[in-house]
């Protein structure tokens, strides 16, 4: 249990976990205390001095963001003293700050602007500063303006511990200055463009390059979401105005140190209004396609899946919603009465190893272990759990990488075992056991011929001592982490590509005929594709439908094109890998004429005789709903596909990409490289 204090908060009795720092301890009375450096979850440095207050029994007064509560404390954050240093040192900012309030695009959410309001200040009672530094705005990102900055650092220290290392401080006193190694763009400064750095900064230094006259901020209505274009599911706020997303910054809480989300989610959304996206149905006429109506699309291809019957097959993404998987399941089962039906998650994971995945905190954590995986946030595959990992270190946690393959998240492991990943894990569950960890003994006996290493020593000492360790797996190699797991009865969480790739399993979307492979390469009389899915070439089937948000290679060979809405024009749930079920509004109208995947589904099991209803919410909690208990397992690593993580991201999230600005940032980076 926590240990608590009680303290005394201007005049407001507050109890607080031992070792809270002030200002969260404020906080948690409902308290404000000023402060422009300051993210929670990070150590504060008391750089701006805005949190100054009072203790009772001391001379001088404290930084609140790095003073710890003690029993009894009588802390006073109001008292005159206070006000005064707080309002000369905002005075003293705005005499180095651009006075442009009126026009600021930062205006209404801006802290600085805020204190100044509050202590009544309309200009700066010192002499003027102008420092004229250029501007980086080289790329459609993010604009980073030096002359707006009040070297808060809070944009480095996200930086940093999120294991970026971007940006950092240059020059002294007044004249110093945030800059990038050389003081180079953004682009050229290995900037994964995830604007941590633009959700962080407090003023109008660093934010979306094209956010000037797309609306005020009081103007925005601001719709918590989450992103599906990787498995990490990242929550994500989007800011929308007439109808239309202006901005998407990250979902979690303004001050905090965990804002993270990867370029894609952050500035993808361009690809909504696309001129590869699909606003009405299409039908091919002597080769090529051209527009149609619902009626006769979905007519068309009630008739083809009629005739085909058992002999049609279905493949969808994972990135669909959980209703959406579930009427899915009851159009190819029920209505079409086939047992063709999968989706990409057999492409990279067997539906067991999402199923028993369970559930923990990684910032609680004092070791992590990756097994086969390669999260990385300069390739974007996984990049949050890049972040989080990275972050988690530089907080005190350990790292265990093991992998057969060349990581650059190893780079900051404590032990990075290489080589054959199921060997490894097995030497330590031995040496684990040689020092008195309880193993089944059938656990036991598979492991007694494994031969040991130093570092794999070193590996499993570390798994001893942890009190909080936590397992990362890929699902190829979850087998083999259960048995690691069990050895102390702690979590591990197996970590698939697609952002409801668990939920779409848990729905029951997984094959009960023939699987993705085998619909691609047996000829079916029809087969039918929602989703972005990694498929450019048409398979050899008698009859292709195509139901997605854009035209992509695939749709451009199909017989019919369906037009679905975007995950942002569309409204359900998802299971993440953590298995906590989100909910996702419709934050904008689908546009055109495209419907939800389950309306699509609907509408067709209709002219074909049929009725689907909707999925309920309790439905998708039942469904969800699926308790397994780990035992010990032979040890095995499942087959992949012939294609890195990487590509197979890439291409699910094709359509985002080249409908969006994203393409810019791939043909920046390739000439990079080159």
């Amino acid at each position: 249990m926590e240990k608590t204090v009680k303290l005394t908060i201007d005049g407001k009795e507050v109890q607080s976990p031992e070792g809270m720092n002030l200002m969260d301890a404020a906080e948690l009375a409902g308290i404000h205390i000023p402060n422009l450096c300051y993210l929670k979850g990070m150590k504060g440095i008391g750089a701006c001095r805005l949190c100054l207050i009072e203790i009772e029994g001391l001379k001088a007064p404290m930084i609140a963001c790095n003073t710890k509560v003690r029993e009894g404390m009588v802390v006073n954050t109001k008292t005159e003293k206070v006000q005064e240093i707080r309002k000369f040192i905002i005075d003293l900012i705005l005499s180095m700050h651009p006075l442009d309030c009126m026009t600021c695009t930062k205006a209404g959410i801006c802290n600085l602007q805020k204190y100044a309001y509050e202590f009544d200040l309309k200009e700066s009672s010192f002499t003027r500063k102008k420092f004229g530094y250029p501007v980086d705005e080289a790329n459609p990102f993010i604009k980073r303006d030096p002359d707006y900055c009040i070297l808060c650092g809070r944009c480095v220290r996200v930086c940093k511990e999120q294991g970026t290392n971007v940006l950092e401080f240059m020059g002294r006193g007044i004249g110093s200055k945030i800059v990038t190694a050389n003081d180079k763009p953004l682009q050229e400064s290995e900037c994964t463009f995830c604007g941590s750095c633009v959700d962080s900064c407090p003023v109008n230094a660093l934010l979306e390059a094209d956010r000037w006259r797309k609306g005020r901020e009081w103007e925005y209505e601001r719709i918590n979401s989450v992103c599906l274009l990787c498995g990490n599911g990242c929550e994500i706020t989007v800011s929308t105005k007439d109808g239309r997303v202006q901005k998407i910054s990250s979902g979690a809480p303004a001050g905090s140190a965990e804002k993270y989300i990867c370029a894609y989610g952050r500035f993808g959304f361009d690809c909504i209004e696309a001129e590869t996206r699909l606003t009405s149905p299409m039908k091919k006429i002597d080769g090529e396609l051209r527009g149609t109506t619902w009626e006769d699309a979905l007519k068309i291809v009630a008739d083809e899946l009629k005739k085909a019957g058992k002999d049609a097959g279905f493949i969808s993404a994972a990135g669909i919603l959980n209703e959406d998987a579930l009427t899915l399941k009851k159009l190819a089962r029920d209505v079409v009465k086939t047992r063709n039906f999968d989706t990409t998650v057999s492409l990279y994971a067997d539906s067991d190893s999402l199923k028993k995945s369970q559930r923990a905190d990684i910032d609680r954590s004092d070791l992590i272990f990756l097994l086969g995986l390669n999260p990385s946030q300069w390739e974007r595959v996984l990049p949050a759990l890049d972040a989080a990992v990275r972050r988690r270190i530089n907080r005190g946690a350990k790292l265990v990488v093991i992998n057969s393959s060349e990581t650059r998240i190893a780079d900051v492991a404590t032990v990075s075992l290489k080589g054959d990943e199921i060997s490894n894990i097995k030497g330590i569950i031995k040496v684990a056991i040689e020092k008195g960890l309880k193993a089944d003994k059938k656990l036991e006996s598979s492991v007694k011929d494994i031969e040991s290493t130093e570092e794999i020593e070193k590996a499993s000492a570390l798994f001893i001592e942890a009190k909080q360790p936590i397992i990362f797996s890929s699902p190829a190699l979850f087998e083999a982490a259960s048995n690691l797991s069990l050895l102390k009865g702690k979590k591990v969480i197996a970590i698939p590509l697609e952002s409801n790739a668990r939920g779409v399993v848990l729905m029951g979307l997984t094959t009960e005929g023939k699987t993705y492979r085998e619909m691609l390469t047996d000829k079916m009389k029809a087969l039918y594709v929602v989703g972005e899915v990694p498929l450019n070439k048409r398979p050899d089937t008698d009859f292709l439908i195509v139901q997605n948000s854009h035209l992509t290679g695939l749709a451009r060979e199909a017989d019919v094109v369906l037009p679905s809405a975007t995950f942002l024009e569309s409204a359900g749930t998802i299971t993440d890998f953590m298995g906590r079920m989100k909910y996702l509004p419709e934050v904008i109208e689908p546009q055109g004429e495209s419907k939800s995947h389950r309306d699509i589904f609907i509408l067709l099991a209709k002219i074909m005789g049929s009725t689907i209803k909707r999925p309920t919410e309790a439905e998708v909690k039942k469904a969800s709903n699926i308790k397994v208990k780990l035992s010990p397992v032979p040890f095995v690593k499942k087959e992949g596909l012939d294609i890195s993580p990487q590509e197979m991201i890439e291409s699910i999230n094709a359509s985002v990409i080249n409908g969006s600005r994203l393409l810019w940032l791939k043909e920046t980076e390739k000439t990079i490289a080159v």
